[in-house]
């Protein structure tokens, strides 16, 4: 009538089987949305965990190549110089970006570093040719 909870002087084996239906709904229905998420926290973490300190990195500080995009961005930006001049800018701003990307699809500290490097030199590429 009761089935396999039924009372019984055996309370431990009782529990025993409780617990094991219970560990068994859990792996049923809560580990694979844990799974998951911990899939995707740890694809998160490797990523965009910086390889040299350990630490998140998904923006650093401008190295001298990146500099010297902004500078002449900012005046070409600012000043639209004709001629030569305007041309160097450019050639300066297209320049700098193709050694940034190739910078951080060489020496990236993480894969995000890379794929960002691998997205600008994509697109100065295709800017270009």
């Amino acid at each position: 009538m009761f089935g396999k909870y039924a009372p019984s002087i055996f309370a431990s084996e009782r529990m025993s089987d409780l617990q094991s239906d219970i560990s068994q709904v859990r792996d049923r229905e809560v580990m694979p949305f844990y799974s998951r998420t911990a899939r995707l926290r740890q694809f998160l973490q490797w990523f965009f965990r910086n390889r040299e300190t350990g630490a998140i990195t998904i923006a650093q500080a401008p190295n001298l190549a990146l500099w010297i995009v902004i500078a002449a961005s900012v005046l070409t930006w600012a000043w639209h110089p004709p001629g030569r001049l305007g041309v160097a800018l450019e050639v300066a701003v297209k320049g700098g970006l193709f050694v940034w990307a190739i910078d951080e699809v060489l020496r990236g500290v993480n894969p995000w570093r890379r794929c960002l490097g691998a997205i600008v030199l994509g697109y100065e590429l295709t800017s270009v040719l």
